[in-house]
């Protein structure tokens, strides 16, 4: 599975980005799906996940209420709406298949990982 991450941007505190996740090669629709961001000198961090049929979602504690990760089986394409943005937000966001279809936050569950999308929230 090739998992290709894409919506990401500069973008001033307070607006609003779309990240998408197409998934190539063969489906991810009973796969749980993630999204993890890493920003420069820091470890990856859990953001988002969803179910495989996306019916259950968990968010971390920092984006909570702020994004909102969902799914579209047929695309095979995740997305991660992300409001009000913070310079905090400021990371390579990456999005990833689970080993199952459970939504799950534990990074080492994840099978599938993209290459990344920058997302740069100034001030």
């Amino acid at each position: 599975v090739q998992l290709q991450a894409s919506g990401g941007g500069l973008v001033q505190a307070g607006d609003s980005l779309r990240l998408s996740c197409e998934a190539a090669g063969r489906t991810v629709s009973n796969n749980g799906m993630g999204w993890f961001r890493q920003a420069a000198g820091k470890e990856r961090e859990f953001v988002a996940t969803v179910d495989w049929r996306g019916s259950s979602t968990s968010y971390g504690g920092s984006v909570r209420g702020r994004f909102t990760i969902s799914r579209d089986n047929a695309k095979n394409t995740v997305y991660l709406q992300m409001n009000s943005l913070k310079p905090e937000d400021t990371a390579v966001y990456y999005c990833a298949a689970a080993l199952r279809s459970a939504m799950t936050s534990d990074q080492s569950q994840y099978r599938y990982w993209g290459q990344g999308t920058q997302v740069t929230v100034s001030s």
